[in-house]
């Protein structure tokens, strides 16, 4: 039921002249207004009953009675269309019958000397409110005309503005324009329609709710509102404007539950909307409990997103570096784009640790930041046997990357990670760091040309290995290459293409320049000393010509060369009993040609079954046959030298230790062939046995062998053979091997191979086994208890990502490495994976004296079950078959205690033993709120 108001004060009627029938008819009209709508015993109608009092309509003497009309959804009127609004309500009731004498009213002609004013026009209140407002309810509209109230009941809403509120009942006072919310209880006590409001994106639910639409200030009584994660009540709260709140005994929690088990009381709070929360003394309860404990003031902030703030710390104990505050901090919003992060860790013997961290992000544009760390490590203290004097080191990572959206055709990407040698050594409470020696960075640009067949790409790399001290640049590192050219092919197509217009030439080419050296090295002369360079070109040439049948033939030519600015020889030194390497610099080439002639086609065998689940069976096989042929263009490069003291002599490429990739050596004129296969099932549906609701299963997605045949080749002209296989057994096990085996015989003393082959022997053998491997992998899971919830951590997860702020996801891994239990995901009740992984391989030994072979296999695994609804057991580890030791072991415990979780961590086993239990909420931003106790039990490298 809706109807259109408007509040204002008692309207101020002007009147200059007296009209005596206008009097009476006033008089009249307000009689029966009173009768007809104030006769019941509390004066209350309704107001469909009002309605009909303000548009009874008199004819004659004989009153006609209307017909019931459903009230409409009105609006309060403006100040500019009030007046003519209340005109076309107050109509006179009685009209004038026609006739001679009062046909023209003569009080209603013009006046030289009064202006006649209707008494029915007034003008409007300045304290009247400036918008319409709009009423609905379900059940009924009351209005109390003496008393200037209206009654809204059952699903009650009232909206005016951007402000909107809904309740049981509500009541509006027209004087005072007041408006109060109250909810009603049923016959077991509980309240229905607790009054709700909204303004803009400011919401809260009350016992009790006062407005005042014209200062637009209120109070509620018994508030509960939520601010992002955090959940608060106030006894009392008092709007003064809409950012500003004062509140009466209020609480500040993240548990969801009415009776919350934890909470922050205050006495008194001000809010600011989308900013903080301001308390006096502040202290922490537990299921009711208040701690004797307590906070002179509180700031809790309110504010979505991004938010300057400090970052509370996390106390730790170290061993070596004593009692610490960990994490203590400060974050701060700079302008619209950039952020910084500044962090410190402090321990009792004197270590302490700074961590300096802004990103920046423009959104379609680019994302990145910088962590820069510097640590003073101080090892014990003094007299201690393991006491190590302090050290001071620095740590420099840059991330950045490039919208694909900001500048079309390019894209510029930064990974960039420095350090000094000792850095990582000494980096506090990080296993896994402690004991990785090796840095990596990567700097690149990439750009094509649209409706040209230019790649352009120019990176800078860096490696650094901080135990030997050795650092490798490549700067700059170019690659340019033109896209397939067909130079014969006509513009437009007009009918079958000849031959002869498929003959496609691309180019390809390299540029990288490298300099090597070490923290005691690095001056200008030896890096200019040291600096290699290496170019290479490639011309491939290459042909479609029309099938034979069902073979499909491809030519092919192709040139490369490549320039080098070193040569890598190697001598004998009789003084020092070892093989030495020199390097010389010039302008080098090697250069080589080959053609080849490739054939293909593909065979297809499929087997079906009539009876059982399975419906066929289908094999395809695709054979590669090719012919190729290669001059020998770079005799020049090859030499003997001695390696060993019995005066033994080896053959070695001069190039080999150049940045390029070497040409292979020699005349070729080889046979190459290939065989790839695959294999599927289809299976039947047992419910649908319709053709389209067949299943398609792959078996194999691939399987095959390669090998080749040298005919120029004076021996070994028969290269190895090299098997390989993958699958992904029913979409639930992927499976991935290798193998290369040497057709030739090994000599058991030196390993060195024999010109015999493998099955010339007098046991019967294919080949020798060198090099190969074996992958397998899996994962079981159940499916999750809400799959809404599931969804949403997934776009969590994936927004989060990519969101650009590196730092911050580091330190998320490393926490959930080093505290698993914290992390535990309740909505999967179980999972499990796991993985087996074997190497074999054979390398020629150091001292040149033969051959000798490494294996390792080893099994990871990784899993969890929920014990109970709240309890959550996980392990993970490695494994290793061939030492049969177990050589990582991380297991973890966690409790869901609803708004808090409760984690216990154990790593028993490992280089990285530690142990840590920790209670804290699961609310990101009551996260440090936490009572951890760590301990470690492993030594930072000496």
């Amino acid at each position: 039921m809706q109807l259109w108001l408007f509040l204002s004060p008692p309207y101020m009627f002007q009147r200059r002249k007296v009209n005596h029938k206008s009097v009476f008819i006033t008089a009249v009209a307000a009689l029966l207004l009173y009768g007809l709508t104030v006769s019941g015993r509390s004066a209350f109608h309704s107001s469909s009953h009002f309605l009909q009092a303000l548009t009874f309509a008199v004819a004659d003497t004989t009153p006609v009675k209307p017909k019931k009309q459903p009230i409409t959804k009105p609006a309060l009127q403006t100040r500019e269309g009030a007046a003519a609004q209340q005109n076309r309500m107050l109509i006179d009731t009685v009209p004038v019958k026609k006739d001679s004498v009062n046909l023209v009213d003569s009080l209603q002609r013009k006046d030289s000397l009064v202006q006649k004013i209707d008494t029915f026009d007034f003008k409007l209140s300045k304290d009247s409110i400036d918008a319409p407002v709009d009423f609905e309810a379900e059940d009924s509209m009351v209005i109390d005309i003496p008393g200037k109230q209206i009654f809204l009941y059952n699903k009650a809403s009232v909206k005016f503005k951007d402000v909107a509120l809904d309740a049981s009942v509500i009541r509006l006072d027209q004087p005072t324009q007041i408006l109060t919310a109250f909810s009603i209880k049923d016959s077991t006590g509980k309240p229905i329609g607790v009054p709700a409001f909204k303004q803009g994106e400011s919401a809260f639910t009350s016992d009790t709710i006062r407005y005042n639409f014209k200062t637009q200030r209120g109070l509620t009584i018994g508030t509960y509102t939520q601010e992002g994660e955090m959940f608060i009540y106030g006894e009392k709260v008092k709007r003064i404007s809409p950012t500003v709140f004062f509140a009466e005994k209020a609480r500040f929690t993240s548990c969801n539950y009415d009776t919350p088990h934890f909470a922050f009381k205050a006495r008194k709070v001000k809010f600011i909307s989308n900013k903080v929360a301001v308390t006096g003394l502040v202290r922490p309860e537990f299921e009711n409990v208040p701690i004797p404990l307590g906070l002179p003031f509180g700031l809790f902030p309110m504010k979505q997103g991004r938010r300057t703030g400090l970052l509370p710390p996390q106390p730790v104990a170290n061993d070596q570096l004593g009692f610490g505050l960990e994490g203590l901090g400060y974050y701060k919003t700079v302008g619209e784009y950039w952020d910084a992060t500044i962090r410190a860790n402090i321990y009792s013997y004197g270590s302490y640790s700074l961590f300096l961290s802004p990103t920046y992000r423009k959104r379609y544009r680019y994302n990145g930041g910088f962590n820069i760390s510097y640590l003073n490590t101080k090892i014990g203290f003094k007299g201690d046997p393991d006491y190590v004097p302090p050290n001071r080191n620095f740590s420099v990572q840059w991330n950045h990357s490039l919208d694909g959206k900001a500048r079309p055709g390019q894209s510029f990407s930064a990974s960039v990670n420095v350090a000094t040698s000792l850095f990582n050594r000494y980096f506090p409470n990080n296993a896994s760091q402690n004991f990785n020696n090796t840095l990596q960075s990567s700097i690149a640009y990439q750009r094509t040309w649209a409706g040209k067949p230019f790649n352009l790409s120019v990176t800078a790399n860096h490696n650094q290995n901080t135990n030997q001290k050795q650092y490798n640049i490549s700067l700059p590192d170019i690659g340019f290459t033109v896209n397939t050219l067909y130079p014969f092919q006509k513009k437009e197509f007009v009918g079958t293409p000849k031959w002869y217009e498929k003959l496609g030439v691309s180019y390809n080419g390299t540029f990288r320049n490298q300099v090597s050296f070490t923290d005691s090295t690095f001056t200008l002369k030896h890096l200019l000393d040291t600096a290699t360079w290496s170019a290479r070109h490639s011309i491939p040439i290459q042909l479609s010509l029309p099938a034979l049948g069902p073979l499909q033939v491809g030519p092919a030519i192709s040139y490369d060369e490549t320039w080098h600015s070193r040569t890598f020889v190697r001598r004998w030194n009789p003084a020092t009993k070892s093989v030495e390497t020199v390097s010389e610099k010039g302008f080098y080439q090697e250069r080589q040609m080959s053609f080849g002639l490739n054939f293909s086609t593909a065979v297809f065998g499929k087997l079906d079954f009539k009876k059982g689940n399975v419906k066929a069976l289908r094999h395809v096989i695709r054979p590669t046959f090719g012919l190729g042929y290669r001059p020998d263009m770079n005799r020049s490069k090859w030499y003997r030298a001695q390696v060993d003291s019995t005066g033994r002599e080896l053959w070695f490429d001069k190039f080999n230790g150049s940045q390029a990739a070497n040409i292979p050596d020699g005349r070729s004129g080889s046979i190459n062939l290939s065989i790839d296969n695959n294999l599927e099932m289809k299976v039947r549906d047992k419910k649908d046995t319709s053709e389209a609701a067949d299943k398609k299963v792959r078996l194999i997605d691939g399987f095959g062998v390669s090998t080749s045949y040298n005919m120029l080749a004076d021996s070994f002209a028969l290269s190895d053979f090299n098997f390989y296989l993958r699958s992904n057994l029913f979409e639930k096990i992927s499976l991935t091997a290798g193998a290369n085996v040497s057709p030739y015989q090994v000599d058991p003393k030196t390993g060195f191979r024999k010109r015999e082959y493998a099955w010339q022997a007098d046991k019967f053998s294919l080949g020798r086994f060198t090099s190969g491997f074996v992958s397998v992998s899996t994962q079981f899971k159940s499916k999750p208890k809400d799959e809404k919830k599931e969804k949403e951590k997934q776009e969590s997860e994936r927004n989060r990502r990519n969101n650009g702020d590196y730092d911050e996801q580091s330190r998320e891994l490393n926490a959930i490495q080093r505290n698993p239990g914290e992390f535990a995901d309740f909505n999967i009740p179980w999972s499990l994976s796991f993985s087996y992984s074997l190497n074999l391989n054979r390398q020629l030994k150091l001292d040149y004296s033969g051959f000798e072979t490494l294996i390792t296999q080893s099994v990871n695994f990784n899993g969890d079950f929920n014990l109970t609804e709240k309890w959550k057991v996980q392990a993970n580890g490695t494994f290793d078959i061939q030492t049969k030791t177990l050589q990582y072991l991380t297991t973890s415990i966690s409790r869901d205690l609803h708004c808090w979780q409760l984690a216990i961590n154990v790593t028993p086993v490992g280089i990285y033993r530690s142990f840590s239990i920790s209670i804290n909420p699961k609310s990101g931003l009551l996260r440090d709120l936490r009572i951890n106790r760590s301990k470690f039990f492993y030594n930072l490298p000496q």
